[in-house]
C-alpha cells in the first residue's frame, strides 16, 4: 500500500466497468460516477453487497439489474454483515480447495449515509471488530433521500428537511454531522479516509491503497444530491469541490491510527458559497448567528485533524505505516 498508487484517467476510463445504462439514478446524480471509479479501480474481481437506499432502488428495479459484477441487495442494516459473510464463505472455499488460492477477489459494501450512520451503524461496528476482509463505501449525500428527503445523523447543522424543516420555530436540524470517518478509525481498523466525487485521482488512489491492505476497510465519499439539497442537475461535481474548497467536507485519511490531512485549500471558498449553492441552506443567509455556528463547527474539525496528524511527526513517520 502507497500513495504511488495511481491510474490516469483515460486508464481508468479505459477499464470502464461501469453500471450498464439505463438505471434509475435521478439526473446529475453523481453515484454512478462512484461505482464507475470503485469498481475500474479493482484489479481484482470484486462482490458487492448494497445496503437499501438510492443507489440500490435506482439500480436493481425487477426485473433489470445494471451492475456488471456479483450483486447482492441487503436491508438498510445489514450490507456490512452480509459482505463479512460472504467473505467468510470465500475463504472456506479456498481451505476447501473449491476456490484456488491464488484467486483474489475483492468484497465492497456500499451504503449511504442512513444505511450507515444511523441504521446500518451496528452491523458494520461488528463486522470491522471481528476483522473481515472488506472495504465498506460510504456514498454521503446527508440525508435519506430516496424515502422523502428526511434528516440523518449525517445531515449538517442549519440543512433543511422534511423532518427538520426550517421556519419560524428553527432554522434547520440543530445538530452537526457525525464524525463517521473518526469513529470507524476508532475501532482500530487498518485504513479509514475522507474523499469527494469532486477529486477523483484522490478518491481512486484511495480505493486502490483500500483494497491492497487485509482487513476491514472504510471510506466516506461525499455524494450531493440534486433534489435533496436543491441545485441545478448540471452542478454536483461543483457543489461537492465547493465543499473541500470552504473545507467543510476535509479530505483525509488515518492509516493505522496515523492521520493525514490529503489536501489542504490554498484559498479557502467562504463557507457562504457553499450554502448559496443549494436551497436546502438559503433559509441560513439570514441567521448570521448559524453561520457563525457552522464556521466554528468547521474550525473545530480542522484543529482537530491537524492535532492528530501531528501524531506523524512525534512518531517520526513518514508517508506508510
Amino acid at each position: 500500500m502507497a500513495d504511488s498508487f495511481s491510474l490516469s484517467l483515460k486508464e481508468l476510463a479505459r477499464r470502464n466497468k461501469s453500471l450498464a445504462p439505463g438505471h434509475r439514478a435521478c439526473a446529475g446524480c453523481p453515484f454512478p460516477a462512484v461505482v464507475r471509479m470503485t469498481l475500474s479501480a479493482s484489479d481484482y474481481p470484486v462482490v458487492v453487497a448494497n445496503a437499501t437506499g438510492c443507489m440500490e432502488v435506482t439500480t436493481s428495479i425487477f426485473p433489470f439489474g445494471a451492475w456488471p459484477v456479483p450483486w447482492i441487495h441487503n436491508a438498510f442494516e445489514n450490507a456490512a454483515a452480509t459482505i463479512s459473510g460472504v467473505e467468510a464463505a470465500y475463504k472456506a472455499l479456498v481451505r476447501k480447495g473449491v476456490v484456488p488460492a491464488d484467486k483474489k477477489i475483492k468484497f465492497i459494501a456500499f451504503g449511504g449515509d442512513g444505511g450507515t450512520y444511523d441504521i446500518g451503524l451496528q452491523s458494520l461496528s461488528g463486522a470491522a471488530e471481528r476483522g473481515h476482509n472488506f472495504l465498506y463505501i460510504l456514498y454521503d449525500n446527508e440525508g435519506y433521500m430516496n424515502t422523502g428527503i428526511q434528516r440523518s445523523s449525517s445531515t449538517p447543522y442549519g440543512a433543511s428537511t422534511t423532518t427538520s424543516p426550517a421556519g419560524k420555530v428553527l432554522h434547520g436540524k440543530l445538530q452537526h454531522k457525525k464524525p463517521i470517518v473518526d469513529i470507524m478509525a476508532a475501532h482500530g481498523i487498518p485504513y479509514a479516509a475522507q474523499a469527494s466525487v469532486s477529486h477523483w485521482n484522490d478518491y481512486v488512489k484511495k480505493v486502490r491503497k483500500a483494497l491492497s491492505i487485509e482487513g476491514p476497510t472504510f471510506i466516506a465519499v461525499y455524494s450531493p444530491c440534486v433534489p435533496g439539497w436543491g441545485y441545478p442537475e448540471n452542478k454536483s461535481i461543483e457543489v461537492a469541490k465547493i465543499a473541500v474548497e470552504s473545507g467543510f467536507w476535509p479530505l483525509y485519511e488515518v492509516e493505522n491510527g496515523y492521520y493525514k490531512i490529503n489536501y489542504r485549500p490554498r484559498n479557502p471558498v467562504p463557507i457562504e458559497e457553499f450554502l448559496k449553492s443549494q436551497a436546502r441552506f438559503a433559509h441560513l443567509l439570514n441567521y448570521p448567528e448559524a453561520i457563525e455556528e457552522l464556521k466554528r463547527f468547521i474550525q473545530e474539525r480542522w484543529k482537530f485533524l491537524e492535532f492528530m496528524e501531528k501524531r506523524r511527526e512525534i512518531d517520526g513517520v513518514t508517508e506508510n505505516v
